[in-house]
């Protein structure tokens, strides 16, 4: 059993059993003894989708604290509103380590255990290649602007002369080099359509 506490107070204790998964499935249509499949044709492991979808990911906290949100009179509206900041790390690390401690004990659910350590493994190294690049053009970005003059301000005008940088942007439209609007998703597969 592995807990977590909201940012409203209250301890929330995930524990993961056959009932708890019956559960979820029931209320989130989410199979928890099947993250390696994906759950439509063409989709992601249940695993990818658990580990990038915030939402999905607090609809089967929700569904795996149930009891406790009933006993305690939270709605599931609450119980989102509550999960913010260092709450939802919280939960995220109790469920996934919970997760891991119920598959380890299966002898089938070894490799499922692999498969979820290997998969936060991937996830951790791309988001810190991500955050390093993120930082490589934030210093270069810094370095650019930081050869530019700055306009000067007078007291009380923080913006400098707004006219002339008001000026200095250029207007798409007289350009013709204005972006394309983004197209609308499709209704059929909720995809935008090829330009």
């Amino acid at each position: 059993m592995k807990a977590f506490t909201d940012s409203a107070g209250r301890t929330w204790t995930v524990v993961i059993t056959v009932d708890a998964i019956k559960r979820v499935e029931s209320l989130v249509k989410v199979n928890l003894a099947r993250l390696l499949e994906a759950r439509s044709d063409g989709g992601l492991p249940l695993l990818t989708e658990l580990e990038s979808d915030i939402i999905l990911l607090c609809d089967v906290l929700f569904a795996l604290v149930k009891p406790q949100a009933n006993a305690q009179g939270v709605t599931d509206e609450q119980f989102g509103q509550a999960l913010g900041g260092e709450a939802i790390a919280a939960a995220y690390t109790a469920f996934w380590e919970e997760l891991v401690g119920f598959f380890q004990i299966l002898p089938h659910g070894k490799a499922t255990v692999t498969a979820i350590r290997k998969h936060r493994e991937l996830i951790e190294t791309q988001l810190k290649a991500a955050q390093d690049k993120m930082e490589t053009l934030g210093g270069k970005a810094d370095r650019k602007h930081s050869a530019a003059p700055m306009a000067p301000s007078t007291p009380g005008n923080s913006a400098g002369n707004s006219r002339a940088s008001l000026g200095s942007i250029p207007d798409p439209s007289r350009s013709g080099n204005s972006p394309p609007c983004r197209k609308p998703r499709s209704a059929a597969n909720g995809r935008r359509p090829p330009p």
